[in-house]
This record gives C-alpha cells, sequence and structure tokens, in this order.
C-alpha cells in the first residue's frame, strides 16, 4: 500500500497548483528528496507539469517504460503511462487544495520561503520536520 502525498507550489496570485504522488509520500522519502533537489521554482514548476506520479525521483527524467523506471526518476502516469486525467490542478488556496486532494502527506512550495508539510497533525517547515524525524529515530 501507498504512501500517498500531494506536491504544490504557491503561485504568484495566491492560487495553488499542485499534483498527486502514490509512493514513499513519507518525510523519509519523498520530502527527503524535496528538500534536497527541487529547491527553486524553476525545479518545482517542471516536476509538477508531469502532472501526477506513481513515485518522485532525485530527477525529473525522460520518458521511460512505467514498468522499469530509472531509480533515480519520476515516474509519471501522463509521461511514462499515456494516462490521461492526470494533470495538475488549481485551487485558491492551500487549504482549499488540502480539503480537495489532501493525502497524509501534503508538501507546498513557496517561492523565496521553501518547502512545508502538512501531516495529519499539523503544518510544518519540511527541514525543520525532516530534523526532528531525525532526532527521534
Amino acid at each position: 500500500m501507498g504512501t500517498r502525498s500531494t506536491i504544490a507550489i504557491q503561485n504568484e496570485d495566491g492560487t495553488v497548483t499542485g499534483i498527486y504522488c502514490h509512493w514513499d509520500g513519507y518525510l523519509s522519502h519523498n520530502g527527503d528528496i524535496l528538500q534536497k533537489f527541487y529547491t527553486t521554482e524553476e525545479k518545482v514548476r517542471a516536476l509538477i507539469a508531469l502532472g501526477d506520479l506513481s513515485s518522485l525521483g532525485e530527477q525529473i527524467g525522460s520518458k521511460h517504460d512505467f514498468n522499469n523506471a530509472p531509480d533515480d526518476e519520476c515516474n509519471a502516469y501522463g509521461r511514462d503511462r499515456g494516462e490521461t486525467g492526470c494533470e495538475p490542478a488549481t485551487e485558491h488556496n492551500w487549504r482549499q487544495y488540502r480539503a480537495e486532494y489532501g493525502q497524509e502527506y501534503d508538501y507546498l512550495f513557496t517561492p523565496g520561503a521553501g518547502w512545508q508539510v502538512s501531516t495529519y497533525n499539523g503544518i510544518y517547515d519540511l527541514a525543520a520536520a525532516l530534523a526532528t524525524e531525525e532526532e527521534n529515530a
């Protein structure tokens, strides 16, 4: 069973655009990858442009066989399996986005401020959440 997550970006007008990711949404996997490898608005927008993901990779990568994805590349339902209806979604704000699409972990990138994560028990700065998880491991 997957640990589902959403990955979103705050737009200049206050709206939020994001995607769904099926596997490994927990902090020590998707959270860690986002914090380390998707650190600019340009990279985050390119990631979200892929549409919904089966799995998040350290690299966006290129089109590949969905059932034989390289370990370090994103595996996208649209690009790699040819599915439709998996385009990014936009809502008025992050609260509304989470209400509509929220999963176990919801990640938001705000240009100029970085990543936040929403879990069942609150909203946190992603770097702080990762540090706390590491301390408690």
